[in-house]
């Protein structure tokens, strides 16, 4: 199959910038392009005459809408962030036609209480999960925590609120739990601790108002790869274990993009 075959050309519908390192956008969707939320899409630009740029990110908007949403945080210097500093409404982009990641909640078989752990862009894949009925009716509780360096980095506890809107699954936005976490910066509405320390300490599980239990706990893990290692191995001294197909566990993990 040839790379032509293989990617679709999409067109930017709207784009925000939340800061100068922030960004949101919406493509259009080609007709056939299936997703589950969770998963990730890889998204590029053409470079030269006949080169490509290729990166993955998180779907953040619902299985059912006409546009693909995507959150990214530009790097300084990143080869990548460079095209998405530039981009504009109007501007067309490569869409890889097949969704790709097994970050999906529907992998666990049971459990109660849904922990959704993220740092930076690691949000991504749950927003998109809580933009879904089906979790809601699952899970009796839906426990987000969003681990950032700054308060200005919480760009999306505006949009986590308006759940409370959603005609699809507003009637259920009592289970959801949002605990917004900030490291470098202190103040009486976040924690301040890194998510792995919270863990230890007894503050996340204190302010979800849960108790972390193998029975009924159930945790995912998206962000940096650093916190990621680290939140699994804490979560590991605790007694959880890892899911896997044929071993039922507590833990799904994912590197953020």
């Amino acid at each position: 199959m040839s790379s032509e075959q293989k990617f679709t050309e999409e067109t930017v519908l709207w784009l925000k910038k939340h800061s100068p390192k922030h960004l949101t956008f919406a493509i259009t969707r080609p007709e056939h392009f299936r997703f589950s939320a969770g998963q990730f899409a890889r998204l590029g630009f053409r470079v030269g005459e006949h080169g490509y740029i290729w990166r993955a990110y998180s779907v953040t908007s619902a299985e059912y809408d006409d546009t693909l949403v995507f959150f990214v945080i530009l790097i300084e210097n990143g080869e990548i962030s460079a095209h998405f500093a530039q981009l504009q409404a109007g501007d067309t982009i490569l869409l890889d036609k097949t969704a790709q990641g097994f970050f999906l909640p529907q992998r666990f078989p049971d459990g109660r209480d849904l922990i959704m752990l993220s740092t930076g862009s690691g949000i991504a894949p749950f927003l998109s999960m809580l933009h879904q009925p089906e979790i809601w009716q699952r899970f009796d509780t839906l426990a987000l925590a969003h681990c950032v360096s700054y308060r200005n980095d919480l760009i999306f506890n505006d949009e986590i609120a308006q759940f409370a809107e959603h005609p699809l699954v507003g009637e259920y936005v009592s289970r959801l739990r949002f605990v917004p976490m900030t490291t470098r910066e202190t103040d009486a509405d976040t924690l301040h601790f890194r998510l792995p320390e919270s863990l230890k300490n007894g503050s996340l599980s204190q302010a979800f108002g849960l108790n972390f239990d193998k029975e009924h706990s159930r945790f995912m893990i998206c962000g940096n790869p650093e916190m990621v290692q680290d939140t699994f191995k804490t979560l590991l001294d605790m007694g959880f274990a890892m899911h896997r197909n044929k071993l039922a566990g507590h833990i799904i993990l994912e590197n953020g993009f």
